[in-house]
């Protein structure tokens, strides 16, 4: 061990000469000056989950090299945000419910990482029933639904664990998985039967490492919602398979008039669920980053230690903003009926716009959608030779027509684009329109010769 003599100079208690032992690289020989594990150079690199983590989204997005037809105004019919074109605002509840929180100078400092538990008593309150009930102990408060959806995943599996989901899909789910060192296997959803899931296979899937199912309905990006005996057979497939699900909710009650909601946690018997909501959606405020886990687990599967670990991971940051948790009482305790109708009634109009436009166009084969805010487009690729794929397609219609919308290959569904429905009424109409023009002139038929007529 190198020992150095340190010099006090100045009139002070110490003694004059203070010998202070230094052990340097565990006492390996001296580093300092030219000694041999002294680093040469620096080398900063990005570790090993940044590099995993990947959001295929941005990637496909970022390398579509293409400018819009500037002769045309832009439509994006992309982005899941009905706070773009400002034509669906809150409801002024919720306003006024921030603005209370706000001016009452109670909630500026530091909530427990779970949340105030005032606040997870009235989340519990809002969605607790017999079938399923609640309390504040079941509720952790979180920054957004897609932190409540990383929470869950990484409470209920391991690296090298694998976890199911759908395809198509909310794309966030493969990047939290591979950021976690976490397998991804896709079941799949079948748009014949509106998107309903293809039950066998998805029970093929599962094996000793399936750390959990993960069940969207509503769905993003299919806009469609499951029937209760659809939901029953997925709960019947997870209560054999021994694997607990985590049920993104976050488009909860978000469906249309002709169709009714069913929470997953209300018919389970047996199938511990974490299921993860929020205010973004329903409440149509993405940009304030109020989410939440409900957990039940009413046999006790989950038991103490997947709450525990929650509860420790939560405490990696300190939960949601302290403003919204002061103002979510009055949210949802006070927000008009008449708003959330008002809101679904918007989207249905919208949905139903869309499309019976898009089943007129040749080459298109849209799925009505029950829900949530968007539509999926089917592409028959075949009639459309000179375009290799959707990401081709869709570069294209941006290209000719200023429409930008997500190619499906952004959800694991390649030869689909999914369309926005939370735009105003007469940019969906003109949206349509401009789809239908570019169909129109790059569609083929079967022979291969121009032909613009068909069956439709």
């Amino acid at each position: 061990m190198e020992s150095y003599l340190i010099h006090v100079n100045g009139k002070t208690a110490l003694p004059s000469i203070l010998d202070v032992h230094v052990s340097l690289n565990g006492g390996k020989g001296p580093s300092l000056g030219k000694g041999k594990n002294r680093k040469a150079h620096w080398a900063v690199r990005a570790s090993e989950m940044s590099k995993r983590t990947f959001n295929p989204i941005r990637a496909i997005v970022d390398s579509m090299k293409v400018e819009p037809n500037h002769q045309k105004p832009l439509i994006s019919l992309s982005i899941g945000d009905p706070t773009v074109f400002g034509n669906l605002p809150t409801d002024d509840e919720v306003i006024q419910a921030m603005k209370e929180a706000l001016d009452s100078g109670q909630y500026n400092g530091y909530a427990p990482s779970v949340g105030y538990l005032s606040c997870r008593e009235v989340v519990a309150g809002y969605y607790t029933c017999p079938e399923a009930p609640l309390e504040a102990q079941d509720v952790i408060l979180t920054s957004g639904c897609s932190q409540a959806i990383e929470l869950a995943l990484a409470v209920l599996a391991n690296p090298g664990q694998n976890i199911l989901v759908p395809r198509p899909g909310f794309s966030l789910y493969k990047t939290l998985a591979q950021s976690l060192g976490i397998e991804v296997k896709f079941y799949n959803l079948l748009p014949e039967k509106s998107w309903e899931i293809d039950l066998k296979q998805m029970e093929s899937l599962v094996d000793d490492k399936t750390a959990c199912l993960i069940v969207n309905n509503p769905s993003n990006p299919c806009g469609s919602v499951f029937s209760k005996s659809h939901l029953q057979k997925i709960l019947a497939v997870a209560s054999r398979q021994c694997v607990p699900i985590l049920a993104d909710e976050i488009y909860a009650d978000m469906v249309f008039e002709d169709c009714k909601y069913e929470s997953l946690a209300k018919l389970s018997t047996n199938v511990p669920i974490l299921s993860c909501g929020g205010l973004a959606k329903r409440w149509l405020v993405p940009g304030w980053r109020m989410g939440w886990i409900l957990i039940h687990d009413r046999r006790e599967i989950f038991g103490k230690e997947i709450r525990d670990g929650l509860l420790r991971l939560s405490q990696r940051i300190l939960g949601p903003c302290t403003v919204v948790q002061g103002a979510l009482s009055r949210i949802l305790r006070q927000t008009s009926p008449e708003f959330y109708h008002n809101t679904l009634s918007f989207l249905k109009s919208n949905a139903d716009l869309c499309y019976d436009a898009l089943s007129t166009v040749c080459g298109l084969q849209p799925v009505r959608p029950s829900g949530a805010m968007y539509l999926m487009v089917g592409i028959q690729m075949e009639h459309f030779p000179e375009f290799e794929n959707d990401v081709e397609f869709t570069e294209r219609l941006i290209a000719e027509q200023s429409v930008f919308c997500l190619p499906a290959t952004c959800f694991e569904y390649p030869n689909f684009f999914r369309v926005v429905i939370t735009v105003p009424e007469e940019m969906m109409v003109e949206a349509c329109r401009r789809i239908q023009q570019f169909c129109e002139r790059h569609y083929e038929s079967g022979e291969g010769s121009q032909d613009l007529e068909c069956d439709k």
